[in-house]
């Protein structure tokens, strides 16, 4: 079977693998000329660890990623708000929790198609996809058309060719809030603890989740009505600006950020579907689910899709039809589900009523972690042969 995969992301770059080590024809069409770089970093939570460990990836991803221990909150005047600890949900799902640059992670994935001898064609910008007699023909920018026995569509949540073909549109939802998303390298910056930070205001938000004792990418987060002209020489100006008065590690953080290393976005998602194929043509990743970055699992779901769909297409492999609904089943309500759970934390988080937000933060004080965890590896181990 020759299978052809729109998109050179995480989702398709991981498909490609996993579809390839079980001895699938694989080739993958990136839209830009060069891998792109566009998002600061990731936590490979211990459901992407497992899939990274299948794809022959883990320990690489291990030796230039942080082994986060707790996730702490604080208000925006630095009180603590709660804590979550990562070394009791990575012990439930047996697998270690990473975070690492997203150029890092991507770059260790092209290094395995390398390995496995997967063509990824650069510059392939798919702009039609049609099909007579159930034989779908995808035409790119550059006058190439292919027409392959499979299709995968993990070409992104912003302007998926392959999502509009399925469902008739790709229209994906801006959400009302700006993240402006950085990787600072710097000496002068220690995160000697190795855990995430996340800091509470009303209607902003900022993150930091340290790689190493000098490494971190961070998010700052502010609720904004209108999507505006980017302009890169104000972004620190702007962050500065709304961050001003929060903790002291913010501002070192933004100043000690190269301009270079810093994109501002304006947030979309998707609503959830029940289709994700047509003919021979299936989605997945954020083509298919586009989780907020509050779910902290956009791209461990990518990576899950990659997994289930090889063995879906395996298990049915003269039966592309049945293959596609077993992985839809599979994926949907897990997908859906944190799809809306990270609508539902953003709403909170990016809340403008200052009363809302001081009992937001009450309530964060007050939950219970423990629970918390284990409701957690519940959820993200689902569907996976993982949990304790």
């Amino acid at each position: 079977m020759n299978i052809g995969i729109l998109g050179g992301g995480i989702g398709g770059l991981s498909t490609a693998i996993a579809l390839k080590q079980e001895g699938f024809d694989v080739s993958i069409y990136e839209r830009h000329t060069k891998p792109s770089e566009i998002g600061a970093g990731i936590v490979c939570w211990p459901n992407a660890s497992f899939i990274l460990e299948q794809l022959g990836v883990l320990d690489k991803v291990a030796k230039v990623s942080g082994s986060i221990n707790y996730m702490n909150r604080f208000s925006s005047t630095g009180e603590p708000i709660g804590s979550l600890d990562i070394n009791e949900l990575s012990r439930l799902m047996k697998y270690s929790s990473y975070s690492i640059i997203r150029k890092d992670l991507m770059n260790i994935l092209i290094q395995r198609t390398i390995e496995l001898n997967i063509n990824i064609h650069y510059g392939y910008e798919a702009t039609k996809i049609s099909n007579e007699n159930l034989n779908t023909e995808v035409l790119f920018s550059n006058g190439k058309r292919i027409q392959p026995d499979l299709i995968i569509g993990a070409d992104g949540r912003m302007k998926s060719l392959a999502r509009k073909y399925v469902s008739g549109s790709n229209a994906p939802i801006y959400q009302g809030f700006i993240n402006w998303v950085g990787v600072i390298e710097n000496e002068s910056v220690n995160f000697s603890e190795l855990s995430v930070s996340d800091y509470w205001g009303v209607g902003e938000r900022f993150g930091i989740v340290p790689v190493s004792k000098s490494k971190a990418y961070w998010a700052g987060g502010a609720v904004s009505k209108n999507i505006n002209e980017i302009n890169p020489n104000k972004y620190k100006t702007e962050l500065n600006s709304i961050f001003s008065g929060w903790s002291d590690i913010i501002a070192k953080v933004i100043n000690g950020t190269p301009q270079s290393r810093i994109n501002k976005i304006y947030v979309h998602d998707h609503d959830p579907i029940n289709l994700w194929h047509k003919n021979n043509l299936v989605l997945l990743g954020d083509a298919a689910h586009s989780p907020l970055p509050t779910s902290g699992q956009g791209a461990c779901q990518a990576l899950e899709d990659a997994w289930h769909l090889t063995r879906c297409l395996k298990a049915n492999i003269n039966n592309l039809p049945k293959a596609f609904l077993s992985f839809t089943e599979l994926r949907k309500t897990k997908t859906s589900g944190i799809t809306m759970g990270g609508r539902q934390l953003a709403s909170s988080i990016f809340n403008q009523d200052a009363e809302f937000c001081k009992h937001r933060n009450i309530a964060s004080k007050n939950t219970n972690y423990q629970n918390a965890v284990v409701g957690m590896a519940k959820g993200w181990s689902s569907g996976l042969p993982i949990s304790a």
